[in-house]
């Protein structure tokens, strides 16, 4: 009896783990087949003898470099996440806000959402070209050693972290159009840091950019976007009149 007690607990509970991540799990706002496929209209990354990838050389050598400034060496290893939580509060300084789930709860939706959504563009041809990494290629090390097994069997063309990125940064310039120029300064650094970091080439950063910006209108057709969006929007306000003692208007 005490056995069948225990098994029916166990059951329980592993349909309550799995029905909490059902519950947790992100529903993008479309299809992966309703954004742009990159294998359509995007080139495939240099050839190894072309002269775009001698400008992919000179820029993993300008990478190498910038790991002598320790405060950008810093950001660089910082930047290497992908949580969609701890990208938005590494965020919150350009965007002039704490982003966080219980301070910003429509803002941070939008963005689980958005980047969900957006990410999806990066998944073909990432397999597609399986194109190997700077480090592996030179056998030299990166800034973030822990990572270095995974992406050997991860494609370097695009970005995903850049991808992730960017998507974020014109989500948030979409929300607070007074804050674009840091937001656009600060995805672009979120970019560069990949190549510093020596994960990624500098044409596979350039390509992240195009796509996503290529997406992001595809989100502007959907009707669950556009809700989500004017609360985001709303939410901002309000939080800024709130910080400036004025009523949102």
């Amino acid at each position: 009896m005490n056995n069948l007690i225990k098994k029916v607990f166990i059951v329980v509970a592993f349909c309550g783990v799995s029905l909490c991540s059902f519950a947790a799990e992100i529903k993008p706002y479309v299809s992966e087949d309703a954004l742009p496929n990159m294998l359509n209209f995007y080139p495939a990354p240099p050839d190894t003898l072309s002269p775009q990838f001698m400008y992919d050389m000179s820029q993993y050598m300008w990478g190498k470099g910038m790991r002598a400034d320790s405060a950008r060496a810093a950001l660089a290893v910082a930047q290497a996440v992908t949580d969609i939580e701890e990208m938005a509060k590494m965020f919150s300084e350009p965007f002039g806000m704490e982003i966080s789930a219980q301070k910003t709860p429509a803002i941070m939706n939008l963005l689980k959402r958005g980047v969900t959504t957006l990410k999806q563009v990066g998944k073909r041809p990432k397999n597609h070209y399986m194109r190997r990494r700077p480090y592996d290629r030179f056998n030299e090390p990166s800034l973030t050693p822990g990572d270095e097994e995974a992406l050997r069997h991860n494609g370097s063309y695009p970005s995903g972290h850049t991808i992730r990125a960017w998507a974020m940064t014109l989500l948030l310039v979409e929300v607070n159009p007074a804050a674009q120029d840091a937001l656009l300064k600060y995805g672009y650094e979120w970019g560069q840091s990949r190549v510093i970091v020596g994960v990624h080439w500098q044409s596979d950063v350039d390509a992240s950019k195009v796509i996503i910006s290529g997406a992001f209108a595809s989100l502007h057709s959907n009707e669950a976007f556009l809700t989500d969006m004017r609360k985001a929007r709303d939410e901002f306000k309000k939080l800024s009149a709130a910080k400036n003692g004025k009523k949102a208007k």
